[in-house]
């Protein structure tokens, strides 16, 4: 197997020639003259699912079920950034959507899942990101939070519960999978060739911005061992075992990619993880910046997902499935104003 620092820079390399050619075509300046332009792309560890309001509000007919709320990341870094330098306010539009793939930035319509108040038809899809964004030579600020989905993280987590239940190993499926299934270094290898098309593109579409890139918090503790596995608050009956796996070679090596990967475009990567450590999913409420399988979440926010045998109405709780809390996105927002203003002064 070619190591992955030599396969990265293969793979740069060949979208690089594209992208170059592309940007030999003159652009005009970035930025309206009145204020700056930030896109913010992303899943839901952007979008915020279930923190703070809605946006669009309930009963808007422009809603479009990919769960966008007031208190999620990017709300919190606009509030913060109505005015730099004094005078000049930077602008959002933040078309994250819950459940997006890496393919779902540039490439991509995705069908929106959210559980919240869906149409009867089901939610229609959604262009690729960068075209909901508008994404052009006036864009000053990408942020892009984006990689889980493409494993997908959710639901080898979900995959790791059951085989946690009887007793089985996750890491023993992932690493030998049944016909059918990737393994893991082949789930990792993909993710990192996607991740770099989806950047060139990126930086196609918005030749004049720069990209941040952000990462993923800890969503799992450092010492498997404080996890109770009778507590659905936290990660239920995946082993302990397992868990450290998880962290070790499935959540840090995805972070080491799309660090690597960013590296080598020259964009930002914003570190949300060595802040979070400590404030993982197993800890106390008041601790957590990851709700566990069941959680606290919004009245709107559903306890059982149909189809499925979860209910963490049981519990009083909602269905929160290790995504961030208020104090989660607090933190990654600490991390992307810091980017953000760094990136708006070098321009």
């Amino acid at each position: 197997m070619r190591h992955p620092v030599s396969r990265l820079r293969t793979r740069a390399l060949a979208v690089g020639l594209v992208l170059a050619a592309a940007t030999l075509v003159p652009s005009g300046s970035a930025g309206a003259a009145d204020q700056y332009e930030w896109a913010a792309l992303g899943d839901s560890y952007t979008a915020g699912g279930f923190v703070g309001d809605p946006q669009p509000p309930l009963g808007d007919p422009s809603r479009d079920g990919c769960d966008r709320t007031s208190d999620a990341y990017p709300g919190v870094v606009e509030r913060e950034l109505a005015e730099f330098p004094p005078g000049k306010p930077v602008h959002l539009v933040n078309v994250s959507c819950g459940n997006a793939t890496i393919a779902d930035i540039a490439t991509a319509k995705q069908t929106p899942v959210s559980p919240v108040q869906p149409p009867a038809e089901g939610w229609p899809a959604v262009d690729p990101q960068t075209q909901r964004a508008e994404l052009g030579d006036r864009t000053d600020v990408v942020t892009i939070g984006v990689g889980g989905n493409s494993l997908p993280f959710g639901g080898m987590l979900l995959k790791c519960l059951e085989l946690g239940a009887s007793g089985k190993s996750c890491r023993d499926y992932y690493t030998n999978p049944p016909e059918g299934e990737e393994n893991i270094q082949d789930k990792l290898a993909r993710v990192q060739d996607e991740y770099i098309e989806m950047l060139a593109q990126v930086h196609q579409a918005a030749p004049n911005a720069k990209v941040i890139t952000i990462g993923y918090p800890a969503i799992l503790p450092e010492q498997s061992s404080s996890c109770n596995r009778l507590l659905l608050t936290e990660l239920g009956s995946i082993t302990h075992a397992d868990i450290d796996w998880l962290r070790d070679h499935v959540l840090k090596t995805l972070n080491s990619t799309i660090q690597r990967t960013s590296s080598f475009f020259g964009d930002r990567y914003a570190d949300v993880y060595s802040s979070s450590v400590g404030h993982d999913a197993c800890q106390p409420a008041g601790t957590k910046w990851i709700e566990g399988i069941c959680g606290d979440a919004a009245d709107y926010w559903p306890a059982k997902i149909p189809g499925t045998l979860l209910n963490c109405g049981l519990i009083n709780k909602r269905i929160t499935l290790v995504h961030p809390n208020a104090a989660g996105h607090a933190n990654t927002a600490a991390h992307v104003e810091r980017a953000i203003r760094i990136a708006l002064l070098e321009r």
